[in-house]
């Protein structure tokens, strides 16, 4: 299926970690642009390869202003983001897709949401959690489960936190799989004991998954095996 792209503008990039960049982005003021928490854009770049497009999850919540951010971790293996970091710059041109996918939020949040990621996969929660709050949505509690590899790598750190201390609703539990420093006081190890444990009395719950396949693939048994319907488990995968 052919994608329409439209003249679109890097506005800001801020640098996340030494891996990771925030890309602010107005999209095409003539065209019109809204999305769902949960939906993702293609960018289009003049690289010499098969596919020339990229897919990244939008990071923040939906807005009636044509700007929107992506959260994106370079690949020095690809080619797409190497091209970004060496060639965006604020002001710099970008074609972008209109928004698509059909990740989102069910109609009425009556149970448990419970979102796990990895990396970058924070991306479509992040729009997700901010949505809930700044429209006051009615919701029971909500998890996000996080996944990374060092404290260093933890995207959102400092935003997130404020938010869990402003709604006791939300919990945000991080967790590490390679830290080492003593300093650390938090969870180490993978996702999945953190939501297996939440969740061992079976409660209703809704499931979001978003991150390495691996992860993916691993959560979506184990959520199974808990007992755990298809239809409460929703994914999303950036792999």
């Amino acid at each position: 299926m052919a994608h329409q792209f439209y003249d679109s503008k890097v506005l800001e990039i801020i640098d996340e970690t030494s891996d990771v960049k925030r890309f602010i982005i107005e999209f095409n003021k003539e065209i019109p642009f809204s999305f769902r928490a949960g939906q993702f854009v293609m960018l289009n770049f003049p690289i010499n390869a098969k596919i020339s497009h990229r897919s990244y999850s939008i990071a923040s919540p939906p807005s009636d202003d044509h700007i929107f951010e992506l959260v994106i971790v370079l690949n020095p293996k690809g080619l797409g983001t190497p091209w970004m970091w060496e060639n965006l710059k604020p002001g710099s041109p970008i074609p972008v897709s209109r928004p698509l996918g059909k990740f989102g939020l069910p109609p009425v949040l009556d149970a448990d949401l419970c979102f796990i990621c990895t990396g970058v996969g924070i991306a479509p929660f992040r729009s997700m959690l901010m949505d809930i709050l700044s429209k006051n949505t009615p919701h029971k509690n909500i998890y996000m489960v996080f996944g990374t590899r060092h404290e260093k790598d933890m995207l959102y750190r400092r935003e997130i936190e404020e938010i869990a201390e402003k709604h006791p609703e939300f919990k945000y539990l991080p967790t590490l799989s390679r830290e080492t420093s003593e300093t650390w006081k938090g969870h180490k190890g993978y996702v999945h004991t953190i939501y297996e444990e939440l969740y061992a009395d079976k409660r209703p719950g809704y499931f979001y998954l978003c991150g390495w396949n691996d992860m993916l693939n691993d959560a979506r048994k184990r959520l199974a095996e808990m007992g755990y319907d298809k239809k409460q488990i929703k994914f999303e995968s950036y792999d």
